[in-house]
């Protein structure tokens, strides 16, 4: 077991989406969708310790998912072909605080932090455009995080447009309820038919200043219906700024315009939900990270 010392931690960010409609449906199953993806500044870390056996370890597994199954193995095994040195192999450490399953790009964010980690301490190379197909392999929320900007996108999630969102602090609430977005998108009652927006640079500025009434989570509908603590909670927080659920819940959200309100209503929530407050981003501490490691080789 590395000492902590000898980790190397990489930030991996939460997202909410603002909006997310469902505009739609591909031959293959796959929805098309159009969403605004908002990250924020808390999250997950990734710890990073190189080895010399050519293996990939996870040193804590997450309880009840296997390492074959892990989407942070599964992306550093994605890595493996394109090492320069095939003795290069590394040890995983997951430091997790974002619920599994509760809408907020988790997973996928652990994934695309190894893939842009290992691409760099691997000395693998990959332009940014072989990164992001690496991305989508593994799921449709991977890109936004490659890429690393808050961003408008269609298709399954993969077409960005970077954006830039005022700055806003949401407070981010999880029930004790697990929601499987495979059985949401299948659901025969989840809208499927929303319009599509006449997206331009030009008109970001007056779709966010519309998005909590011209917009709407085309599944909020739904996993509300199904699942009374969504709906509740929802509702409880509606009474303190506006509120949406994000992606397939079971997350939920309120947007406040000063800290301090946030964390005021924070104080006040109920005992079974776990909260967190997290100030909107344009760029991810991802990219940041990136952008200092890149400037000390410089400097070297």
């Amino acid at each position: 077991m590395a000492s902590i010392d000898l980790i190397d931690w990489w930030p991996s960010p939460a997202k909410i989406n603002l909006f997310l409609h469902v505009c739609g449906r591909y031959p293959n199953g796959y929805h098309e969708l159009e969403t605004m993806f908002q990250l924020l500044d808390s999250g997950d870390q990734i710890g990073f310790v190189l080895n010399q056996s050519g293996q990939i370890t996870i040193a804590k597994p997450i309880l009840g998912v296997s390492t074959e199954d892990n989407l942070v193995y599964k992306a550093a095994k994605l890595l493996l072909p394109f090492r320069p040195n095939n003795d290069l192999g590394v040890d995983l450490h997951i430091d997790k605080h974002l619920p599994m399953g509760g809408g907020l790009g988790g997973g996928s964010s652990n994934a695309a932090t190894v893939i842009l980690a290992l691409n760099y301490l691997w000395k693998c190379n990959l332009p940014q455009d072989q990164l992001l197909a690496l991305g989508l392999s593994l799921g449709a929320d991977v890109p936004v995080f490659i890429n690393g900007c808050s961003a408008f996108a269609k298709g399954v999630g993969e077409k960005l447009s970077n954006v830039h969102i005022p700055t806003f602090y949401y407070l981010v609430a999880t029930p004790s309820v697990h929601i499987s977005t495979a059985e949401v998108f299948s659901h025969p009652d989840l809208p499927r038919n929303t319009l599509k927006i006449n997206f331009a640079d030009r008109d970001v500025p007056d779709l966010l200043a519309k998005v909590f009434t011209s917009t709407q989570n085309d599944c909020e509908k739904l996993v509300c219906k199904q699942h009374p603590e969504v709906a509740n909670l929802l509702q409880w927080l509606l009474h303190y700024a506006p509120s949406r659920m994000t992606g397939t819940g079971a997350s939920v959200f309120a947007q406040f315009e000063r800290l301090e309100d946030a964390k005021s209503v924070l104080e006040r929530i109920p005992d079974d939900v776990t909260a967190f407050v997290a100030k909107g981003i344009d760029q991810s501490p991802l990219h940041e990270k990136l952008a200092q490691v890149h400037a000390k080789d410089q400097l070297l």
